[in-house]
């Protein structure tokens, strides 16, 4: 197969089909859409190709078939009747007051009404709009297809003033109203966003729209899947390993098929390099401020459960973490079970890229120093290298005397133990090594196992007063922890870490090491 050029950052479907660029084909699942329906709603993260999978249907219902020449499309698709689109996007730029919304929207305005070649004469943009719906269909003869771009960009730009972020929602909710009041003269509507506002916040009264963000037959309408990478990309997975690539990037799942990122395939495939290329483009500092304050505890994260009900409140008012976390694409689905009358999901990190660099980011925000946290994290991984256990009890005694005690003074005692888990864990999982939390066995729940250099550590968490007590150390062997993992016949360290809550630091660091699954043990 001969290579192609990588699509890095383009969306426009004319230059990927005209320029011999790679292209996954997604028409058979825009077909399904465009067959059972009129009206939808996606939400999926940034950088997932959503703006792309707009620009596909545009051009589908404008009529183009050269560009779709050996895609599915072409050969079910009635070229024969073209359709008036009108294209809506908010990506582009930053807005910071309702005028620069308002303006925004008029421009939009402005050049659908070039590229359709109607005149509206309405004053206002909502009636304007109204009017461009109108007579699209009248001129072209066909009812009109309409298409939303980032259609939440303007507030998510503005959570962090609350005020202003109600203002952009309110100038919004006026745009699709319109939509809502014109459904005679509409064919197709089609939103894409990263968040999912409530209906009843941004799109009260469009009761017919549906939302796809879950339904397990288009989870794979955006991000490529194991059979793309064999059929569209198989010439770029020379010299690189696939296991490690699925690791890295794979895991993003609504309900449905299991895809990659588009976004880091592409830039591996075009550096041979695995780096955190998602998440470098622009985790904002808002979600790391809004975990950091709520005192999320990080181990959680990678075993949370929820209901859809509060993985859909999501408003300025109203914003659960898990919410925030899976819409943005922190956390994925990882399973799913009927409770009742209700559906409980089960929530965790798509991959290796987002556990670490989500971890890096916490640890950061918790550490209150971004350079001394890398460096921190530097040292971890020389010491754990080292084998040194004294050296690594110092280690951690030296990172909780480093962290700020404003923390503790502005939080319930209560909060205390998991503090010092959520810093031990993220410092753990920012180098991104393989850590199981909470692993069951037949004895219980081990607090957490790392699997590192040919070697398990097991490490059990106590709070304490003032002195170490030994009881962390006393349940893990208690418990046999070490015996699901005697199968690896790798070295087995049992750690028991106890905190004190008047030292605010580590007061017990207890480690006993088992040569192997034959050989006794000796007590570091």
């Amino acid at each position: 197969m001969q290579r192609k050029k990588l699509p890095i950052g383009i969306s426009t479907f004319a230059k990927i089909r005209g320029e011999d660029y790679y292209y996954v084909d997604k028409t058979e699942l825009a077909l399904r859409l465009i067959d059972a329906g009129s009206y939808y709603f996606l939400s999926r993260p940034r950088r997932f190709g959503k703006s792309l999978l707009l620009d596909t249907l545009a051009e589908l219902f404008q009529g183009n078939l050269p560009l779709f020449q050996g895609l599915y499309a072409e050969r079910c698709w009635d070229w024969s009747i073209p359709y008036p689109v009108i294209r809506l996007s908010f990506g582009g730029g930053v807005m910071r007051d309702r005028g620069e919304l308002d303006a925004k929207f008029r421009e939009l305005l402005d050049i659908n009404q070039a590229s359709l070649r109607i005149i509206c004469r309405q004053p206002t943009a909502p009636g304007c709009f109204a009017e461009l719906i109108r007579a699209a269909e009248q001129q072209y003869g066909q009812r009109v297809v309409i298409l939303v771009d980032e259609y939440d960009k303007p507030i998510l730009d503005n959570l962090s003033d609350p005020e202003l972020a109600r203002q952009m929602r309110e100038g919004l909710r006026n745009l699709y109203s319109v939509i809502k009041d014109h459904d005679r003269h509409i064919r197709f509507v089609f939103i894409t966003g990263v968040s999912k506002f409530s209906k009843v916040s941004l799109f009260s009264g469009l009761n017919n729209l549906q939302d796809i963000t879950i339904d397990q037959r288009y989870s794979a309408l955006c991000g490529y899947t194991e059979a793309d990478l064999d059929l569209v990309f198989a010439p770029e997975l020379e010299g690189l390993d696939r296991q490690q690539i699925k690791d890295w990037y794979n895991g993003y799942n609504w309900t449905g098929a299991t895809v990659y990122n588009p976004f880091d395939l592409l830039l591996l495939f075009d550096s041979r390099l695995f780096r955190s290329y998602w998440f470098e483009t622009g985790t904002p500092t808002f979600l790391i401020e809004v975990l950091t304050q709520r005192h999320t505890f990080s181990p959680r994260l990678n075993a949370w459960r929820a209901t859809e009900a509060l993985l859909s409140r999501f408003d300025v008012d109203d914003m659960s973490t898990e919410a925030l976390l899976w819409q943005t694409g922190y956390l994925t689905f990882h399973g799913q079970r009927q409770l009742g009358a209700r559906i409980e999901y089960t929530l965790g990190y798509p991959n290796l890229e987002v556990e670490s660099a989500l971890n890096e980011a916490l640890l950061k925000g918790l550490y209150g120093d971004a350079s001394e946290a890398s460096e921190a994290s530097s040292r971890l991984y020389d010491t754990l290298m080292s084998g040194d256990f004294d050296q690594l009890r110092q280690h951690f005694v030296s990172l909780y005397a480093s962290i700020p005690h404003d923390w503790f003074r502005n939080n319930p005692v209560t909060d205390y133990e998991g503090y010092w888990a959520s810093v031990f864990y993220s410092h753990f999982a920012a180098l991104g090594l393989e850590i199981r939390l909470e692993d069951a066995t037949n004895h219980g729940r081990l607090d957490m196992a790392l699997l590192f250099n040919a070697q398990v550590y097991l490490f059990e968490f106590k709070v304490v007063e003032l002195v170490p007590e030994g009881r962390a150390l006393e349940q893990l062997k208690a418990r046999n922890y070490a015996e699901k993992y005697q199968a690896l016949n790798q070295p087995i360290h049992l750690i028991g870490v106890e905190f004190s809550k008047q030292e605010r630091n580590l007061v017990g660091f207890e480690v006993i090491s088992v040569a192997s699954a034959n050989n006794g043990s000796s007590t570091n």
